[in-house]
């Protein structure tokens, strides 16, 4: 059983370190010459650090006090889990203006060097955690776990809990779906209501109050504050950190007579975002949504976290019009969709983030990173539908959702599986793909979205293998298995597609990407159940991938599955 004396081991490391936060720590903070605060607080929401860079790191906490009014916290960074050999130490000013959260920028740190923090505000001390920033040179391997999509009426966190406990990580990346935006009868509710896991505030989030609410929901999680506390994370937005289906100047589920202005639904949710999250915020001569960012690890690799939802994306397109058109117009309907899907001027990114991006691909290759990380959202690999095998048994076919089988009519006409995805903006993604080949990069994409598991080889259209793509299944969120009751389809999908090697739509849990000079190897993790705190924990799935000439190699699965923890 996975209990909660367990959960903190990974951080047992701290508890010498936070016993001795009493009375002699907190008076050596406040030694620096904060103000005094006589009120009531608390660190009901743990403490967070990212986006590392060589000399610097974000540390974030949320204090929660008993009155209204300015509260400043002390913060203090330390060489050692005893918390006693500080090295920086500084006082931040936080209030109702950005909803009691501390971010610090910390710099003066040394690169590749391990550092532990902590929060305090008079005699009340928040729990520790650990960072660590970016090495300057060398290319020794660098892990993360790679997760996305955590809806909290779904189930309980348990991949968080999972690499809370592992001593092995030296970073974590979010793709996405860190929260999500619907009220207790929306995706998740009846599941939510069974396992008591309601959202908070209980309807659809659109203001800024409401999306703070649901912040602050989240983050009350235990799993997930351990998870936060053992190591940086580099995180960027998916779609329901503001709403489904989000774009640049909309989204499917914003409804502007009821819900308002979507410039300012959009604005309330990046502002909450940047409040609640240890994420660096964008410089000031760019938009407030525009986080792209790139990090360097090292000569081993550029990390680019794109932005696709908020500033650049092209208007939604789906196969609506298609779909419910009589049998007589479906072929014209389906051609009109798809003559709007390969519109040269589609855009995922928007003009000025490909130039970024094109830029920095080619900056990391001159510069001998070995390879370039593309933190991105959803599904970059050409996909078409499976067809539905003839053999299947009637009971079995009579439960498949009717949109399966129009989707696998569509994909002989060339149509793809998911246009919210790279497949709905194919000049998008060749004008990315030109970009890595003129630059000689060596493309790995980390991807979320989808709540299933994927290893993918990505080719242009001429047919040159330009990098690998592993995608992430979710925290909690149910994948395509959940209403595709076809165990099938995990083999069905790769037989279908050629850029498809391994597809898993049924597990929930998370990915550990490997980066060394001479392979990236993802290794993928999937727990038992997410419905129970009583689960175990085991690897799936194991993948390979190495340099080319041009590109990368072709993907070589890992013989065996190994099992990781039992909870």
């Amino acid at each position: 059983m996975a209990g909660a004396d367990k959960r903190l081991t990974r951080r047992s490391v701290f508890r010498l370190g936070a016993a001795g936060l009493g009375a002699g720590g907190l008076a050596a903070a406040c030694a620096t010459g904060a103000t005094p605060y006589s009120g009531a607080v608390a660190f009901n929401h743990g403490v967070a650090s990212g986006d590392p860079r060589q000399d610097r790191v974000i540390l974030w906490t949320r204090v929660t006090p008993a009155r209204p009014g300015p509260v400043p916290v002390i913060w203090t960074v330390t060489r050692d889990t005893t918390l006693k050999d500080i090295v920086r130490q500084g006082e931040f000013i936080t209030d109702a203006s950005r909803d009691y959260t501390v971010k610090v920028d910390v710099d003066g740190l040394k690169p590749g060097e391990a550092y532990y923090y902590w929060f305090s505000v008079g005699g009340v001390a928040s729990p520790p955690g650990a960072t660590r920033t970016l090495p300057e040179s060398g290319a020794a391997p660098f892990r993360m776990a790679i997760v996305s999509c955590s809806n909290w009426p779904f189930g309980f966190f348990n991949g968080y809990r999972e690499i809370a406990r592992r001593n092995d990580v030296q970073a974590v990346i979010h793709l996405g779906d860190y929260l999500y935006e619907y009220g207790e009868d929306g995706y998740g509710g009846e599941v939510g209501k069974q396992l008591g896991r309601i959202h908070s505030p209980t309807t659809e989030i659109v203001t800024l109050a409401d999306y703070r609410q649901r912040h602050a929901q989240y983050k009350s999680d235990p799993d997930l504050q351990d998870a936060h506390a053992v190591a940086p994370w580099f995180c960027t937005w998916d779609d329901h950190e503001s709403t489904n289906n989000s774009y640049r100047s909309g989204a499917q589920n914003h409804q502007p007579a009821t819900e308002g202005d979507w410039t300012e639904r959009k604005r309330v949710a990046v502002q909450a975002y940047l409040e609640w999250m240890p994420v660096r915020d964008p410089d000031p001569d760019r938009p407030r949504e525009a986080i792209y960012r790139s990090f360097r690890v090292g000569d081993l690799a550029t990390l680019f976290l794109l932005e696709s939802r908020l500033i650049g994306r092209s208007d939604e397109i789906t196969f609506a019009e298609a779909v419910s058109a009589p049998p007589e117009r479906a072929d014209a309907a389906l051609q009109g969709v798809m003559a709007r899907v390969n519109a040269p001027e589609r855009t995922m990114l928007g003009e000025v983030q490909e130039a970024w991006l094109a830029e920095g691909l080619k900056s990391s290759a001159a510069a001998g990173q070995r390879w370039q990380v593309l933190v991105n959202q959803v599904i970059m690999a050409r996909v078409r539908a499976p067809a539905v095998p003839p053999g299947l048994p009637e009971e079995v076919r009579s439960r498949l959702p009717p949109y399966l089988t129009r989707l696998a009519e569509f994909a002989k006409q060339g149509a793809p599986w998911n246009l919210d995805a790279w497949d709905g903006f194919p000049a998008a993604r060749e004008r990315l793909y030109a970009a890595a080949k003129a630059a000689n990069a060596r493309l790995i994409t980390v991807t979320g979205d989808t709540h299933t598991a994927w290893a993918n080889e990505l080719y242009s259209a001429e047919g040159h293998r330009l990098g690998a793509e592993f995608a992430c299944s979710s925290i909690t969120s149910p994948g395509l298995g959940a209403s595709v009751p076809l165990k099938e389809i995990n083999w069905l999908m790769p037989e279908t597609n050629r850029e498809v090697v391994y597809y898993n739509a049924f597990d929930k849990g998370y990915t550990v990407i490997t980066l060394t000079a001479d392979a990236v190897e993802a290794e993928y993790i999937k727990v038992s159940t997410v419905t129970s705190r009583d689960y175990f924990a085991s690897t799936d799935a194991a993948y390979t991938v190495r340099p080319a000439e041009v590109g990368v190699t072709g993907l070589t699965r890992m013989m065996g599955t190994t099992p990781v923890t039992s909870g």
